[in-house]
C-alpha cells in the first residue's frame, strides 16, 4: 500500500536534526518529522529543586507548547488565557519521564536540566519529535556540564538513547509515523517510546474507530520499533557531526 505522499507503510517521513540550533542554550536541536518542526532546549542548573536538595540525585524535566501559528488556524497562547491545557501538562509529563528513563540521576550529581520542547509547525507527531529532539540536546548539555566541571569526568549520566515514534491502523493496515491527515482519520493511533536497545518506555494507544485486536497490537509494535531503531540513527549521526 502507497500513501498519499508516496510513503511505504512502514517508511518514516523525513527526518531531519539540527543540532547546536540555539547558541544560548547549553543544548539544543531543531528536529523535523516531515512537515512537523519541534525546536528543543535544554537548560542546565547547578542545583535541584528544594524536595531533592542533600539526596545527591539530580532532576530532568520538560515544558511542551505549541506556537500560535503552528497549525492551520492560529491558536491563543495558553499564557493570554492564564491556565496551561491538560494535553500540554500531558506531553510535558511524557517527555520528562521518557528522558529520565536514560538518565543515572545518581551520575548527574545535584544538577537540573530542563528541556523545553516548542512546536513551531505541526503535522502530526509533535510529542514524539519532541522527544527525539530533546535527547539531542540533553547530550549536547550534559557534555557542556561536564566541560565546565559541574559532572565528573568519569561519571556516565546517559545510560542509553530514547526516541519516539507514532503508529496507527487506517482503512485497515498498520503504518508508521503519522502526518495529520492521517492521524485524524485512523482508527487505532498510538506513540511509542523505545530505547537505543528496544526496550518500550512507554506506549500510548487508543482505538479512535474501531478495536484492535492483539494481532495488529503485535503489527504496530513492530512497526514502531523499526522505526525508534531508525530514529535512533538519526541522532547517533547528529551527534557525531
Amino acid at each position: 500500500m502507497t500513501r498519499s505522499d508516496g510513503r511505504s507503510v512502514d517508511q518514516l517521513r523525513e527526518i531531519t536534526i539540527e543540532r547546536g540550533w540555539s547558541t544560548q542554550a547549553e543544548g539544543s536541536a531543531l528536529i523535523s518529522f516531515g512537515g512537523t518542526r519541534v525546536l528543543c532546549t535544554a537548560s542546565f542548573t547547578n542545583g535541584v529543586p528544594r524536595w531533592l536538595s542533600g539526596k545527591g540525585k539530580g532532576w530532568v524535566t520538560a515544558e511542551y507548547s505549541m506556537l500560535p501559528r503552528s497549525t492551520n488556524d492560529r491558536m491563543d497562547r495558553e499564557s493570554v488565557k492564564g491556565k496551561i491545557g491538560g494535553r500540554t501538562h500531558e506531553i510535558s509529563r511524557l517527555i520528562g519521564r521518557s528522558l529520565r528513563a536514560v538518565i543515572d540521576m545518581k551520575a548527574l550529581g545535584e544538577n537540573t536540566i530542563v528541556l523545553d520542547c516548542d512546536v513551531l509547525q505541526a503535522d502530526g507527531g509533535t510529542r514524539t519529535a519532541a522527544i527525539t529532539g530533546a535527547y539531542v540536546a540533553l547530550v549536547d548539555a550534559i557534555e557542556w556540564a561536564r566541560e565546565k566541571k559541574f559532572i565528573a569526568q568519569k561519571a556516565v549520566p546517559i545510560i542509553d538513547s530514547v526516541a519516539a515514534v507514532s503508529v496507527g491502523i487506517i482503512d485497515g493496515e498498520p503504518m508508521l509515523d503519522l502526518a495529520y491527515v492521517e492521524d485524524v482519520r485512523a482508527e487505532t493511533d498510538m506513540n511509542v517510546v523505545v530505547t537505543g536497545r528496544g526496550l518500550f518506555v512507554e506506549v500510548q494507544g487508543t482505538a479512535e474507530g474501531a478495536p484492535f485486536d492483539r494481532s495488529e497490537l503485535n503489527s504496530l509494535l513492530d512497526l514502531a520499533l523499526g522505526g525508534a531503531a531508525s530514529l535512533a540513527e538519526f541522532q547517533r549521526t547528529a551527534l557525531s557531526s
